[in-house]
């Protein structure tokens, strides 16, 4: 049994095509448009919309004279009027580590907008059971050695089954060791750490932020989604850079001026 704690790694984000974006903008007949974006994901939004309204200068609609410059404006007002719909075209990519079944639970509960791939317990062996534990938990020293006696019990059951269906013998057919393993998994317990790979376009991943990381949330996944807060808030200033943070019993509560976009 191995105490973890949880991890975020960002893996991947959307990039602009260049050669295809300029031909657009030849068509459009603005080639000599440029974005003052800080990242890919931000240039992307501002184009989309932009191609809303075609506001890529004055006058190419008649009926806009004025078009706001900047990208951080231009996204700032999108957020002000909850043009929701032109932040769903990036893509961010993360891998949660170390994160239990119950956080996996929790998170499947969003399902606009993302895509999710879960370590496989059909197709991977439990060995070594990793745990983490709640705080007030870990601050009870009798309540938290129940809970670790608890995993290595159940570690040791999956060593005894491991051992008894000789899932370690060469000579074991694949489709076997997937069939016991599986049943395994039944004995494995909630608290388990695992790993998650979950997508979110910047629309989802803005109001998963803010819901997540209330203190009304579980504690675990209040703590996964104030990593990514920090991440993306760094990383892409004007698609996030509109939440402030609050410390409320220990853990980071995000808050966004423009709620549900």
């Amino acid at each position: 049994m191995k105490k973890v704690e949880p991890k975020v790694f960002l893996i991947g984000e959307s990039a602009v095509v260049e050669d295809g974006l300029r031909e657009y903008l030849n068509y459009l007949d603005v080639p000599d448009w440029k974005s003052d974006a800080p990242t890919d994901e931000e240039k992307i939004v501002e184009v989309m919309g932009r191609l809303c309204y075609r506001s890529f200068k004055p006058g190419l609609n008649p009926n806009v004279t004025k078009v706001r410059e900047h990208n951080k404006d231009y996204i700032e007002n999108i957020l002000k009027v909850k043009h929701g719909s032109v932040i769903e075209h990036p893509v961010f990519n993360f891998i949660f580590a170390d994160v239990s079944r119950i956080f996996t639970h929790e998170l499947v509960r969003h399902r606009v907008g993302v895509a999710i791939s879960q370590e496989s317990l059909r197709f991977v062996r439990i060995e070594e059971l990793r745990q983490w534990l709640p705080a007030f938990v870990r601050e009870d020293g009798v309540v938290e050695e129940i809970f670790v006696r608890a995993f290595k019990y159940l570690e040791k059951l999956q060593k005894t089954l491991a051992k008894h269906w000789k899932l370690d013998d060469v000579d074991l057919p694949f489709h076997k060791k997937k069939k016991i393993t599986s049943a395994m998994r039944r004995l494995a317990p909630e608290g388990l750490a695992t790993t998650v790979g979950w997508s979110a376009n910047p629309r989802t991943l803005r109001w998963v932020i803010e819901a997540r990381t209330d203190p009304g949330a579980e504690e675990e996944i209040r703590l996964v989604f104030g990593m990514v807060a920090e991440i993306v808030i760094k990383r892409y200033p004007h698609l996030f850079g509109d939440f402030t943070k609050e410390i409320v019993d220990g853990l980071p509560f995000y808050q966004p001026v423009n709620s549900k976009i």
